[in-house]
């Protein structure tokens, strides 16, 4: 998602109230912020996407928390409902078939035969696809192909 995009995002929450929406988006903002502001350089789609994956594990981290104690049902829908508006920003992950062809294609660069090759192939494929890949169903797959 571009930076842009993401801060026209945030008008558009603004103007429909949706507070969820705007509060969670807000929150990435202000971490892509902190890089142009740190690092004095201008925040890429990249960066929006890493905040935006940031944002979702502390998120998830707050739910399981909230889950446990059990005692603020409000916040855990809340919260629910953040992860799940977060996760519409992301890029769409790699998998099934289009998966499987990756995984060819980088076993076949990178001449990989044994199991011992696995983390060079996993490391591969997060390059190819910036890390948006089901890894538990490419882990499997090759410990399937690789022996």
């Amino acid at each position: 998602m571009e930076y842009q995009a993401l801060q026209d995002e945030i008008k558009k929450a603004m103007k429909a109230r949706d507070n969820a929406r705007r509060d969670i988006l807000r929150q990435v903002h202000t971490e892509c912020k902190a890089i142009e502001v740190n690092e004095r350089r201008e925040v890429t789609e990249a960066d929006v996407d890493a905040m935006l994956k940031r944002v979702i594990k502390q998120t998830n981290e707050t739910l399981d928390g909230s889950i446990k104690v059990g005692n603020n049902p409000e916040r855990t829908e809340l919260l629910t409902q953040q992860v799940a508006i977060l996760e519409e920003y992301l890029p769409k992950q790699v998998s099934g078939d289009e998966l499987l062809a990756l995984i060819d294609a980088t076993l076949a660069e990178t001449g990989a035969t044994t199991k011992r090759d696995m983390g060079r192939v996993m490391g591969a494929l997060t390059k190819a696809t910036g890390g948006n890949f089901d890894k538990a169903a490419a882990a499997a797959e090759l410990g399937k192909r690789l022996s």
